[in-house]
């Protein structure tokens, strides 16, 4: 009977000591979590690669910012135009087209005149050139051709333009190294690239020049040819009046013979005309000097 109670009281105080140990270990869990012993901070979402604004920022910071376009009054035409034309007189149609060009501000390029064909190219301010191809389409007998051409050079002038200033920094960065250049070495280098950058830079400003050369003034190619002219209206000379006229005419070309015939016996008639006279004299003084014969009375 002793023994069924001490294995009693045995199995209680095991029984005890577990429920002590499962205490502990809850308080322990609980003072932990009191602590401030949490859950782990969730990890910061990073952003979209695909989002509108990030997208735009990468656009800007791997892409440069393009160059504003020109309105439709800001662009840059350059404008040529060619005529043809025939006349009678081509270097007279050469003169007058040299005038025109002149009087309108410009001048006259290349020209090449002969006596059936000539050739000249016109330079002439952009705003005038419709007023010029107007007044040179009336020269001559007739116009055989009119052409015009716009060729818009804005893109290449805004490209020059860019290229112009992204060289002269160029050119004012390597002038900067050369100031600071020390050794021979070094000076003979950075003076080579100099070099090279700056002929660079030349072209790029006669590339500009010739750009706005070509906005500015207007070339006009013209090619003048020979015709012969126009036969004069025939005339009627029926009715009194063309008969009076052909009587007219007929006169004046009998006149016009006989001047002609004593134009030409003229040199003769200061030789023969004087020996003519002489002859005369002397044969008139030979008869006065012979006796009148008398005659006898019956």
């Amino acid at each position: 009977m002793r023994t069924r109670w001490r294995t009693l009281f045995a199995v209680a105080g095991v029984a005890f000591v577990l429920a002590g140990c499962s205490a502990n270990e809850s308080g322990t869990s609980s003072s932990a979590d009191s602590a401030g012993i949490g859950p782990a901070p969730a990890v910061p979402q990073q952003p979209q690669q695909g989002t509108a604004g990030n997208g735009k920022a990468e656009t800007n910071k791997g892409q440069q910012v393009p160059a504003p376009q020109a309105g439709a009054a800001d662009r840059k035409l350059s404008r040529s135009a060619r005529l043809e034309l025939t006349a009678t007189k081509v270097t007279d149609v050469v003169a007058e087209a040299r005038g025109i060009a002149q009087g309108a501000g410009g001048y006259t390029g290349q020209e090449s005149t002969g006596e059936s064909t000539a050739t000249l190219s016109l330079a002439v301010p952009a705003e005038k050139l419709d007023g010029v191809l107007d007044q040179l389409s009336h020269l001559g007998t007739n116009l055989v051709r009119r052409e015009m051409n716009t060729q818009d050079v804005t893109e290449q002038t805004i490209d020059v333009e860019a290229r112009l200033a992204t060289q002269r920094a160029s050119v004012e960065r390597i002038r900067a190294l050369l100031a600071k250049a020390t050794s021979v070495s070094e000076i003979a280098s950075v003076e080579s690239e100099l070099t090279s950058r700056e002929a660079t830079l030349e072209s790029l400003e006669q590339q500009r020049n010739s750009l706005a050369g070509s906005v500015a003034m207007s070339t006009v190619a013209m090619t003048i040819r020979s015709v012969a002219a126009p036969p004069p209206a025939t005339e009627d000379h029926s009715g009194f009046v063309g008969g009076l006229a052909g009587g007219w005419d007929a006169f004046l070309v009998f006149g016009g013979g006989l001047l002609t015939v004593l134009g030409a016996i003229a040199p003769f008639l200061l030789i023969i005309g004087p020996l003519a006279v002489l002859g005369w004299w002397l044969h008139r003084r030979r008869r006065a000097s012979r006796p009148v014969p008398v005659t006898p009375e019956v």
